[in-house]
């Protein structure tokens, strides 16, 4: 579906992501406005490659020149329904746009393609929306520091409780690799895979992981013990920030310090990339994980996140802190592992 909206005097059309072309515009807009990773359409290509999610995009132009982008990833669930999501499996990923004008343009294009997608919900992650959005700014917060010129200085800047974990986990018995190899992949997906078991979560496909680390620019970094995997993390890269995206630890993790070591050594190693920012990514406001991230010294800025509902139909419910799935989260940290790896990704695809 290529044909323009008739909305303003802009041309507003659905992208052929496909088209190499198409997808270099983008990426030169996208760089230009200062865009996240989410936005590019590498990311959304490594979505549909790896959970089967379709890829879409809109695009505004004005005489030819890109003047706003929506990067969007239809979601189909036969638990959750269906979706556009900006971005899809992201953090961030909402409208680019050259001025208010277009991203209110942008929105009346989507809530349109969605009806004509049969979805009758939009979630935007960050930047702006029309006025008849519904916008929330205090369930999620973000975490960005810069990151020191050393390594002691790095060592020295993280707040005294936390810097003694840090120490503590640099006097236990581990060693960190960071690869992007097949070995790399199989250890990180056995550590996360247990880790959000653990909370209740079903897992993504390892595919989705193989396909970021394919086309984006992102690395595994793992914690041994013994030779055994006890926390990993897949890292994202883009604009001279890191951004440990999917991460987690095994059982024994939290006694070895091996997440203190992970995350100390990912700042490093960024750092020997050339990384001037460390992303901590966002958190549920006020949750262990916001905690966490807090006592690292990071501190937290809201995050605003909008969504579209269609006329007649309920709002989407894919929230794990929510009351009605309370007792899934349950049932599933009881799950054995082989049975929860089976089963998590055909349902962690349609979380989105």
């Amino acid at each position: 579906m290529n044909a323009p909206f008739a909305l303003t005097r802009q041309k507003i059309r659905v992208l052929d992501l496909h088209r190499p072309d198409e997808a270099a515009r983008v990426e030169r807009f996208v760089a230009q406005e200062g865009g996240s990773i989410f936005h590019l359409p590498g990311w959304l290509d490594a979505v549909e490659a790896g959970t089967g999610q379709k890829a879409r995009g809109i695009v505004a132009e004005m005489d030819g020149a890109i003047t706003g982008w929506l990067p969007l990833t239809e979601v189909h669930s036969p638990i959750f329904g269906r979706m556009l999501a900006s971005s899809g499996f992201a953090v961030d990923g909402g409208i680019l746009a050259e001025d208010d004008t277009v991203a209110v343009d942008l929105c009346n294009a989507a809530s349109e393609f969605a009806m004509r997608l049969s979805c009758p919900t939009i979630e935007m992650r960050g930047g702006p929306v029309a006025s008849n959005w519904q916008v929330q700014s205090d369930s999620h917060c973000g975490f960005v520091q810069s990151l020191a010129m050393d390594d002691e200085t790095q060592l020295a800047a993280i707040p005294r409780k936390q810097r003694a974990e840090v120490r503590k986990s640099l006097k236990n018995d581990l060693t960190v690799h960071v690869g992007q190899g097949e070995a790399d992949l199989e250890a990180h997906y056995a550590v996360y895979s247990q880790s959000v078991r653990s909370l209740g979560t079903p897992v993504f496909p390892r595919t989705l992981f193989e396909a970021v680390i394919e086309q984006l620019d992102a690395d595994i970094l793992t914690v041994r013990h013994r030779g055994e995997a006890v926390a990993s993390v897949l890292s994202l890269y883009h604009d001279g920030a890191v951004m440990p995206y999917w991460g987690g630890g095994t059982h024994g993790a939290r006694a070895l310090r091996a997440n203190d070591r992970m995350y100390y050594a990912l700042m490093l190693h960024a750092r020997a990339r050339g990384c001037d920012r460390f992303d901590f990514g966002r958190s549920k406001t006020g949750s262990g994980a916001f905690r966490f991230k807090k006592n690292w010294g990071f501190e937290p800025q809201p995050l605003s996140y909008a969504n579209w509902t269609a006329p007649g139909h309920p709002v989407r419910d894919a929230d794990p802190t929510s009351a009605q799935h309370q007792s899934r989260i349950a049932l599933w940290k009881k799950l054995p592992l082989p049975i929860a790896n089976r089963l998590g990704p055909l349902i962690a695809r349609g979380l989105g």
